[in-house]
């Protein structure tokens, strides 16, 4: 088995340390979510507090780890009665981002319920993570119903397995961490929610701690086992920490006033629900087991309220997560009662353990020297942040600031005509794993969803010929038909946005901008994927590659500065070689191409007429039937109508930005869709 790097050798990341900790300390707590840029050692750290976990005594031979002191009674390995226990190391299971939903919960042989009335479960992750770690990186990726099954079994602790009348449940208790890069995609705030804790993580800007980070891991890569057995000590230190703090848990009180401190805390910060009350109560009662102490303190309540409450602040996609800590000072003082007088237990985990006492993590001087104050984490300096978007060469003098978008409303679906398979989402109508059965289809590979009606029709023909003399229907493989289902799916919509003169007056701007802005919160909602792509001056750019965080769309958006004549036909080829890029990429999720201009096409790089150059790129969108809407922003009295020519060239339809709203955006799916129908038709 290899060698994980050590917890106590992670160099900074003291939140994050904290976090995880408590989990370890309390896994009533709810896990944790961390929320981080790439190459920070996320998953560093969340792998190395796996061998901080103490062992667990399971029952010998139990495929779903029941304690020998208090057997799971519904186990489907059961009943255990007196059976011995063995005792082993706490696991950490991972969970692929590509897993299946059997592979998450398990499957049952569908074969044998039907034709033996035998339950033959095989479990899945949530049954190999009982009474440890299940780890899921980049969890914002995860399919909505893999998170949706995920969350209930951790807030449960049990999971449920429902196939064609068949049920199997058990016991699934574990501590759930979950990694995200914010930049690739948001967690819906109902998601967000389940998670107890989040923290955020950044690489340190500081040159000293960058250069501890890296002696230390090039030490590990070096010679890992001897990395670890310099840290050994600190290591066993901490796990013996965390095995007092569990024991003191039961004896720590909450107090009336701390009780009303959490309540006004929550209600100060306007907390949907009443999970933060509960999620803050369990994490400050950690913090004072994890300190020694038997009573909770208004410094525990304060820390658990910064572990617990930023992420679920977030009203829309756009605002990012976090907390005033002033006004968080002033409720805790407005609320403050009596402190409990409460010294660390002589034989508790106080000032005497490893770190301290006050619920700050290990640091300090470990086996290497001395860390710096505020390192971070244990791997491969990450790439320095990402430059600011420089405007497009030829843009002119003309150039105007960036001006603040209209206020957002809401919109109606604008859908992909035509069946889809892509991921699953909201907007398009699509062939799902789930959604209403349509028909049935012989399985390929592993069957997931039963159709029984076609699979009894199948296998009654066959019943006097395979000899059945019981009343049980006796099925083979052959019969089995996979049900086939339609719901939705989520798209790739791609804004080509004008950025020229021609749109820089600042009230239209603004309006424009609102307009898109309108329009992302839509593809959020939607589960959709969203690119960016900008023209002005000579040329075009790709403001923003496709992804599924809205937010980073939002906020190039917000900075895109206007100026410069309008090269048209250039933003028209940029977003073509974008799509035909995103095809090879992920060929079953299809596009929707929004262009929000004014339809005048002035100049750019390429030479001869610029309105016959937009045309024949327009044309180019219309041969790969992309599906197409025009958003027209020209204004004032006298219209020439070159957005509704470019979209007919699209074989879309335009729209103006009055009509885009909700209220009277009703006629363009139809538009839409018919303009899809007829583009399949001529070709």
């Amino acid at each position: 088995m290899s060698t994980r790097y050590p917890f106590t050798a992670v160099v900074g990341m003291a939140d994050l340390r904290l976090a995880l900790l408590l989990n370890a300390v309390s896994p009533a707590v709810g896990g944790v979510l961390v929320r981080g840029e790439k190459g920070t050692a996320k998953s560093t750290a969340v792998r190395a507090l796996a061998e901080l976990l103490p062992e667990v005594s399971v029952v010998a031979g139990c495929r779903f780890s029941c304690d020998p002191a208090s057997p799971d009674p519904g186990c489907p390995d059961g009943p255990h009665g007196d059976a011995p226990g063995t005792a082993r190391a706490a696991r950490m299971v991972e969970l692929p981002v590509g897993a299946s939903e059997d592979r998450l919960v398990g499957s049952l042989d569908i074969e044998k319920a039907l034709a033996e009335g035998v339950k033959a479960f095989e479990p899945g992750l949530l049954a190999a993570a009982h009474r440890g770690i299940l780890y899921v990186d980049e969890v914002n990726l995860l399919s909505d119903h893999l998170i949706d099954h995920l969350l209930d079994a951790a807030a449960m602790g049990a999971s449920h397995v429902e196939r064609e009348g068949v049920s199997v449940r058990h016991a699934a208790r574990f501590l759930l961490v979950g990694t995200m890069n914010p930049e690739e995609g948001e967690l819906r705030p109902q998601l967000l929610d389940r998670f107890g804790l989040t923290v955020e993580v950044a690489a340190s800007r500081d040159p000293e701690q960058r250069v501890e980070v890296v002696r230390r891991r090039l030490a590990f890569e070096d010679d890992p086992a001897a990395f670890a057995a310099r840290w050994a000590g600190e290591e066993a230190a901490l796990r013996e920490r965390i095995v007092a703090a569990r024991e003191l848990l039961s004896r720590v009180t909450l107090g009336d006033a701390v009780l009303l401190q959490i309540a006004a805390t929550c209600a100060a910060f306007e907390v949907d629900g009443m999970r933060a009350d509960i999620v803050m109560a369990r994490t400050a009662t950690a913090l004072a087991a994890w300190a020694g102490r038997t009573g909770v303190t208004s410094e525990d309540v304060r820390q658990a309220a910064l572990l617990a409450l930023p992420h679920r602040r977030r009203r829309s996609p756009f605002d990012a997560p976090g907390l005033d800590e002033d006004k968080l000072d002033e409720t805790l003082e407005q609320f403050k009662g009596d402190e409990p007088d409460d010294d660390p237990e002589p034989d508790g985990p106080g000032d005497g353990g490893p770190g301290g006492g006050g619920g700050v993590p290990p640091q300090g001087e470990g086996p290497d020297g001395p860390a710096p104050e505020s390192a971070e984490a244990p791997e491969s300096a990450p790439a320095p942040q990402e430059a600011p978007q420089q405007a497009p060469q030829g843009s002119g003098a003309g150039e105007r600031a960036a001006v603040k978008a209209g206020e957002p409303f809401r919109t109606k679906v604008l859908s992909v005509p035509g069946l889809g398979q892509g991921a699953a989402g909201r907007r398009s109508r699509a062939r799902t794993e789930h959604g209403r059965t349509t028909g049935s289809t012989r399985p390929r590979g592993a069957l997931t969803k039963l159709h029984l009606a076609a699979t009894v029709q199948a296998a009654a023909p066959h019943q006097r010929a395979r000899g059945r003399s019981g009343p049980g229907l006796v099925v083979r493989r052959d019969d089995l038909r996979q049900a086939t289902r339609e719901g939705r799916e989520g798209n790739l919509v791609l804004f080509a946005v004008d950025a020229s003169g021609s749109m820089a007056a600042r009230q239209r701007m603004s309006a424009v901008k609102g307009a898109v802005l309108s329009l992302l919160l839509d593809a959020y909602q939607r589960r959709d994927k969203v690119g960016l792509v900008t023209f002005r001056g000579r040329d075009a750019e790709v403001a923003l590659p496709p992804t599924s965080s809205v937010d980073a769309a939002a906020a190039r958006l917000e900075k895109l500065p206007t100026g410069g004549r309008t090269p048209l036909s250039a933003g028209l080829l940029k977003a073509h070689d974008v799509l035909r890029v995103e095809r090879l990429r992920d060929p079953s999720r299809r596009p929707l191409l929004v262009v929000v201009t004014d339809g005048r096409a002035t100049g750019g790089r390429a030479a001869g007429d610029p309105v016959a150059l937009a045309a024949r790129a327009a044309r180019l969108h219309a041969a790969d039937g992309t599906a197409s809407v025009v958003v027209d922003c020209e204004t004032g009295p006298v219209r020439l109508g070159l957005a509704g020519n470019l979209a007919r060239e699209l074989g879309g339809t335009a729209v103006t930005l009055d009509e885009l709203r909700a209220d009277s955006i009703a006629g363009l799916v139809r538009d839409v869709q018919a303009a899809g129908h007829s583009t399949r038709r001529a070709a």
